[in-house]
């Protein structure tokens, strides 16, 4: 799981023991969510916010959201994450995402560059993949094969960002 359990627990005010409760909840419910039991992913998503409200809680809720179709109501969630904890990129890459997903590639644009921009981001590349998968579609090829680049310039092992961006540039020539 790429949330660190430290970050988790030093956000906001509130008892320990609550932030401990919701940081097994959060634990579980990854669990659920990468098995395939969504239903008792949600649940348990919910009982990580009730017992401490955190912006991850709320993103992999949305995250959960998704893999059931339901790209709106993850994508509230993420406006959720984002009032919780500004700083935390997931959420802005995560809403530009799932506008992919909606064809709204316009509108994904500027959630994209805010996430390229964000303070506590543990895989910045992703938005820059993201970017890349807009402007690609738009038919932008310089701008996709720039954003392509700058995800595999911050991870040097982001094969897929690697392989889309070899194969633009081998069809421009």
């Amino acid at each position: 799981m790429a949330i660190n359990q430290q970050d988790f627990l030093q956000q906001g005010e509130g008892p320990d023991a609550d932030k401990v409760t919701a940081w097994d909840c959060f634990q579980r419910a990854y669990d659920c969510q990468m098995n395939g039991r969504l239903d008792d992913a949600v649940t348990l998503y919910r009982d990580s916010i009730d017992a401490f409200p955190t912006a991850e809680a709320h993103t992999f809720l949305g995250w959960t959201y998704s893999f059931m179709g339901r790209l709106h109501e993850a994508i509230e969630e993420c406006h959720r994450a984002i009032r919780t904890d500004p700083d935390f990129g997931n959420p802005y890459n995560d809403i530009g995402a799932y506008l992919i997903e909606l064809d709204q590639l316009d509108d994904a644009i500027p959630w994209l560059e805010r996430a390229t921009r964000a303070k506590r981001y543990e895989s910045p590349a992703f938005p820059h993949m993201n970017l890349g998968r807009v402007y690609e579609r738009k038919g932008d090829w310089l701008r996709a094969i720039e954003s392509y680049k700058a995800a595999v310039t911050l991870d040097p092992d982001y094969a897929p960002a690697r392989k889309t961006m070899m194969r633009l540039i081998s069809s421009m020539n």
